[in-house]
C-alpha cells in the first residue's frame, strides 16, 4: 500500500497512491488506517475506484462498518469520485449527511478534498 503524502494547514493527509487498488473489505481499511497513521496522517484521501461496488450498497452495511472505525480512531477520509449519478436515494442521504458531519466526505475532486481537510 503505498501513499501521496500533502501536507496542509492542519497536517498531513496520505492519499491511497493507485486508483486501481481495491479495498475488499475492513481489514483492508484497517490496514489502511494504521499506515497512514504510521506515516503521520490523521486524513486519508481514497478515490471512489479503491472501493467495491458493495460499498455503496448500504444494504450491505459495508459502508457503516467501516465509517464507524474512522470515528472511533478519530480520522478523517475522503473519498473522490463523481457520485452525481447515484440514483439511491439512501445513499444520496447517507453522502449528504456524511459530508454535512464532515469525518467521511464524498467530493469531485482531489484538490476539494485538500481544502476541505484543511477547513476542517
Amino acid at each position: 500500500m503505498e501513499f501521496i503524502i500533502h501536507t496542509g494547514n492542519t497536517g498531513k493527509v496520505a492519499e491511497l497512491k493507485s486508483p486501481d487498488f481495491l479495498l475488499n473489505g475492513l481489514d483492508d481499511f484497517l490496514d489502511l488506517m494504521g499506515n497512514a497513521n504510521y506515516l503521520g496522517a490523521e486524513r486519508i484521501l481514497i478515490h471512489k475506484t479503491n472501493l467495491k461496488p458493495e460499498f455503496f450498497d448500504l444494504k450491505t452495511r459495508m459502508a457503516g462498518e467501516i465509517l464507524q472505525k474512522f470515528s472511533t480512531y478519530n480520522l478523517k477520509l475522503a473519498i473522490v469520485g463523481d457520485f452525481s449519478n447515484i440514483e439511491s436515494r439512501s445513499l444520496r442521504d447517507f453522502i449528504r449527511e456524511s459530508n454535512r458531519v464532515g469525518r467521511i466526505l464524498f467530493l469531485k475532486t482531489i484538490e476539494e478534498a485538500l481544502n476541505s481537510f484543511d477547513a476542517n
